[in-house]
């Protein structure tokens, strides 16, 4: 009881140094609440901020990831995969359009895109969009559609002569969904396409509609064509017909092949700035590519935007080789959303699809990851060490003034240790308060970060309030030891048990 009460004592006695002590502690706590709380949950925030842009997945059909070796040597050009890094941060979607005048040679079924979100990790997938990426030529006036010519030569200088025509020769055609509602077998509905994909273009005009004759025109393009929103532009492409090329309309009898002229006109409804490569490309929606390719229900690739799990050492093993995976580590690789299972799960769904990770974006979203936990890290030891300081000068200063009455209390008997106690004791109950009121403050002020930076609030996980209670506590504690040991002379062990 005569304990209680020179504490209460000591309080109005030094009501401002203690108050000072509660209010360093009280800041300490909130920044460290604030970051560590941050710190446990900017994973996700991170990578759901990071995906919006472009996608970090990419399914192409086998053939053309095997002979381009996409993923080891094609992620930064972004010739083969079309994901490349825009200057704005954003994926080239349509890089591989606009930097390969070549058209696919291989496809994978529109039909089966879907099926993408029937995976596990379904709910993970927030978006994707199939292409067919072709070239055309753009602008043309004449009698565009039509035979080109037969038999090689022929078909060739035919073809040559329209294209002479047109304002714009071998432009990149993206064939693509805009904002396609899915019906899902089990029942669901679900909205894909590039309105999605591609937040970050800045837009004059609307997006196309799926199933139409619309289309969007990059800024470069449209300059070059003379179009604005509202006026349409005649697209013709050269496409071959022959005895084997049944899939184009072949008729397999001659044995002779020819060419031909298909022409598709659609109305301008969007000029869009991307900053890279796709500003010279023209957006429409995949029937109609796929009308004027004359390759009905086809595409070449499909771009898949997912919240991923950043890579750690078993996601890098398992995207090496799966099968070199224990039963343990597959179960576990399988069951967590890392970019490598994810993609592992669309190609068991498609059929003759290779899916792989877009490595920049995954190892971006790495980088970013560890360098804003290390220097939230780096900012809560610091307001630690720096509460360390402001309590042990703090304690100083009060254990001076209080020098008359630590005299009386050992001249009626009160040993070292006693005394020492006292203020420890005292330390303890003033800093508690403060770092309750810290904590709360810190929670606030972690849901502001969380809505400013990110748009969302912060899950604050018990963990950090034990962690920081923790840290605090062992702050405080060395912070008055070294004050009472540098006053009194006492070493920690007689503070703590007396002498």
């Amino acid at each position: 009881m005569f304990f209680l009460k020179m504490i209460s004592r000591s309080f109005s006695r030094q009501f401002k140094r203690r108050l000072l002590i509660a209010v360093t502690v009280c800041l300490s706590a909130t920044v460290s609440v604030a970051m560590l709380g941050v710190v446990f949950d900017v994973g996700d925030k991170l990578n759901a901020e990071l995906s919006t842009y472009g996608s970090n997945i990419v399914v192409q059909p086998k053939s053309d990831a095997v002979v381009s070796d996409l993923y080891n040597t094609g992620d930064s050009a972004g010739s083969a995969s079309g994901s490349s890094s825009g200057s704005d941060g954003g994926s080239t979607s349509g890089g591989s359009a606009a930097a390969d005048s070549a058209d696919p040679t291989a496809f994978l079924k529109e039909s089966d895109a879907q099926k993408i979100k029937t995976i596990f990790w379904a709910f993970n997938i927030t978006n994707f969009a199939p292409e067919l990426n072709i070239h055309a030529d753009a602008g043309c006036v004449g009698s565009g559609a039509g035979s080109a010519g037969s038999a090689g030569t022929a078909g060739a200088s035919g073809a040559a002569a329209s294209a002479a025509k047109c304002k714009a020769t071998n432009v990149p055609i993206v064939g693509t969904w805009f904002a396609k509602t899915l019906h899902m077998d089990s029942g669901e509905s679900t909205v894909a396409g590039m309105n999605g994909m591609r937040s970050w273009w800045k837009i004059n005009g609307t997006w196309p509609k799926d199933d139409s004759e619309q289309a969007m025109v990059g800024s470069a393009l449209a300059a070059k064509l003379g179009v604005n929103v509202g006026d349409s532009v005649t697209l013709d492409k050269t496409i071959a017909v022959g005895a084997d090329d049944n899939t184009n309309g072949g008729t397999g009898k001659t044995g002779k092949s020819s060419t031909e002229r298909n022409r598709v006109k659609v109305k301008i409804v969007g000029i869009f700035d991307s900053g890279d490569s796709d500003n010279s490309a023209i957006y429409m929606p995949s029937i109609a590519a796929q009308t004027l390719a004359n390759l009905p229900n086809s595409i070449d690739k499909i771009e898949v935007k997912a919240l991923t799990t950043p890579d750690n050492d078993l996601a890098r093993k398992a995207s090496k080789n799966p099968n070199a995976l224990t039963q343990d580590e597959w179960e576990t690789w399988y069951c967590t959303a890392y970019p490598s299972s994810i993609a592992y799960q669309i190609e068991e769904v498609l059929p003759g699809a290779v899916a792989k990770q877009v490595r920049q974006v995954a190892a971006l979203q790495g980088d970013v990851l560890n360098k804003t936990q290390a220097v939230m890290v780096l900012m809560t030891v610091l307001s630690l060490v720096a509460a360390a300081i402001a309590v042990a000068n703090l304690m100083a200063a009060s254990i001076g003034e209080r020098g008359s009455e630590l005299a009386l209390l050992k001249a009626i008997g009160a040993t070292d240790g006693a005394v020492s106690r006292l203020m420890l004791a005292e330390t303890a109950v003033i800093s508690l308060v403060g770092a309750i009121a810290g904590a709360l403050l810190g929670s606030g002020v972690a849901q502001i970060v969380g809505h400013v930076v990110f748009g969302s609030g912060i899950t604050m996980r018990p963990m950090v309030f034990v962690l920081v209670f923790v840290l605090l506590a062992v702050t405080v504690l060395v912070a008055s030891l070294s004050s009472i040991r540098a006053i009194l002379g006492l070493r920690p062990a007689e503070v703590l048990h007396g002498r």
